[in-house]
């Protein structure tokens, strides 16, 4: 089966942009049987960090906090 290797480089500072890809790997690749995985490169990889990601909040899109504890659930690798 082809995969998907979602990788992204935005970070807090663009919260919208920093939650796509969490948003299409949870709502849209792993719910069509895609196999997904997440790459946070750069200024990305400050997402981990829990008082960073309680405070991205992307415009039309669930909070990140919400979107990454469904990858978690989901078990989608994250890759920093």
């Amino acid at each position: 089966m082809a995969g998907l290797l979602i990788v992204t480089a935005a970070g807090p500072e663009d919260p919208t942009r920093a939650s796509i890809p969490f948003h299409i790997a949870v709502n849209g690749a792993k719910p069509a049987g895609t196999e997904v995985a997440i790459a946070l490169a750069g200024d990305a990889a400050e997402l981990v960090k829990p008082d960073v990601i309680a405070n991205v909040l992307g415009l039309g899109i669930p909070p990140l906090r919400e979107l990454l504890d469904k990858c978690l659930d989901k078990e989608i690798p994250i890759y920093v």
